[in-house]
């Protein structure tokens, strides 16, 4: 039988005002041995029949009856994007209790991550055959035990969690990212949050789900070189961009937390956070900590950077730089003297210069090029490698910008900054290729993997001899 996690089961019990009746004890046994969150597929009966039709939080995955005939009355004529405003004005009529049953359902999806140890949940459109998909440890996979939907079970899943607003996004951009909350508490003694992007899919709707951590690991931890730790304070070094890049999954979000957590406990500060959608909800220690939502608090990333130049802050925390509107926004506000921290999707710190100047027009480069050179601190890019004996490990390569690099960058030259990251250790600097050398070293990750995970192929082979 399979087994559920103690928060659900708690979960469970506040539903059932904490009384659990022999019935519903059987029709949870049964459910669970069985598959889970099975859907009947007409509606209309309940999974065990110890638990009354009139029963309206339903077992563990139950959908609603009224979904059923919601599903049937949308003409079979109507597809695409047409089927699914007809789904989301269905439910618009639906009576609460049915719709707190739908987000019962996803609860359920999401709780058994914190079972798995899953880092990400996917489900709906036709890619995932009607299953529930879980990565852990890197690897993506269906889990039987979570049962199969329809697609239009799955959109209307999805539609469900949406207000108003993010619907208008979701149809208007085919894509909606937002923040989910789980009714329990985690370790820290605050709701689990979650990261949730609903996006189309051949017509279809799609999720993903990303965990967010409830306890930030310390940035001593993470194993800088003491000078870069200590730069990465705002207290010794109190202006300047920091980049924190790689590629999906690879632990940005874990890396930048640790770093505004270690700078609320270090510094007496002001620090304001805009993302999309907020992750980790920081505690004001030393420093307050301000966190705004774009599209609930503030409309775009470059507004929420204008409206921060008038609330003192001593640092900005821009979740992503993901257009010219943003990274030129960012660039001015660090040009204003404020430290500033942001997230890029790549590889590598050389990636990352050429990625920031390639977002403008040619005729705009040179300008960009500079402006760059001059307000770069630091830029961290990081990987997640399959780790000796299970689970992953952090490696990383580190850009200091010194005179030199600085240079290299308004010559147009960033291919040398690599060989300043290669002989920069004494400053703390590192390329991937060293870091993942002294994790072989360390007997943490294989020589396959170290060589698998390198930028540079070349020089990881001088490295491994």
């Amino acid at each position: 039988m399979a087994t559920l996690n103690p928060a659900l089961l708690e979960l469970l019990a506040q539903r059932t005002g904490g009384v659990q009746s022999a019935a519903f004890n059987r029709a949870l046994s049964a459910t669970v041995a069985a598959s889970p969150l099975g859907i009947e597929t007409d509606f209309g009966h309940d999974v065990a029949d110890g638990l009354g039709s009139d029963d309206p939080r339903g077992v563990i995955g139950t959908l609603p009856p009224a979904l059923g005939r919601l599903i049937d009355g949308v003409p079979k004529r109507l597809t695409g994007e047409d089927r699914l405003r007809a789904l989301a004005q269905g439910l618009a009529r639906m009576d609460a209790p049915d719709m707190e049953r739908l987000r019962e359902v996803v609860e359920t999806f999401v709780t058994r991550m914190l079972d798995l140890g899953a880092s990400d949940i996917d489900a709906g459109g036709p890619a995932c055959n009607g299953r529930i998909w879980y990565r852990v440890n890197g690897d993506k996979a269906p889990r039987d035990e979570m049962g199969a939907y329809s697609v239009d079970e799955t959109n209307a899943l999805f539609l469900a969690l949406l207000n108003d607003p993010q619907q208008r996004v979701l149809f208007e951009s085919c894509s909606i990212d937002f923040s989910f909350q789980l009714p329990f508490v985690g370790s820290d003694g605050r709701h689990r949050r979650f990261r949730a992007t609903c996006y189309f899919d051949q017509d279809q709707l799609a999720l993903n789900m990303r965990a967010i951590t409830d306890q930030v690991r310390p940035l001593v931890g993470m194993e800088f070189h003491p000078e870069i730790e200590k730069r990465l304070l705002f207290r010794h070094e109190r202006d300047g961009l920091t980049l924190v890049t790689g590629v999906t999954g690879s632990g940005k979000s874990s890396t930048l937390d640790a770093i505004i957590d270690a700078n609320t406990i270090d510094s007496a500060a002001h620090i304001v956070i805009v993302g999309k959608p907020i992750e980790y909800v920081h505690t004001s220690k030393r420093s307050i900590v301000r966190h705004r939502e774009v599209g609930r608090d503030v409309p775009t990333f470059k507004e929420g950077i204008v409206q921060a130049l008038r609330q003192d802050p001593d640092i900005v925390v821009i979740g992503e730089m993901r257009d010219p509107e943003t990274i030129s926004s960012a660039l001015e506000i660090t040009d204003s003297g404020h430290k500033v921290f942001s997230t890029l999707h790549t590889s590598s710190a050389v990636e990352s210069i050429d990625r920031i100047i390639g977002e403008y027009a040619h005729e705009e480069q040179d300008r960009i090029r500079n402006r760059l050179a001059d307000v770069l601190r630091c830029v961290v890019s990081q990987k997640l490698a399959p780790k000796i004996g299970g689970g992953r490990v952090l490696c990383k390569e580190v850009l200091w910008m010194t005179p030199s690099a600085r240079a290299a960058i308004k010559n147009n030259n960033a291919a040398e900054v690599y060989q300043m990251m290669w002989e920069g250790a004494a400053l703390g600097m590192t390329t991937m290729e060293q870091d993942l050398a002294r994790l072989v070293r360390q007997r943490l990750v294989t020589p396959e993997t170290a060589f698998s995970y390198a930028n540079n192929k070349r020089r990881m082979q001088q490295l491994m001899g």
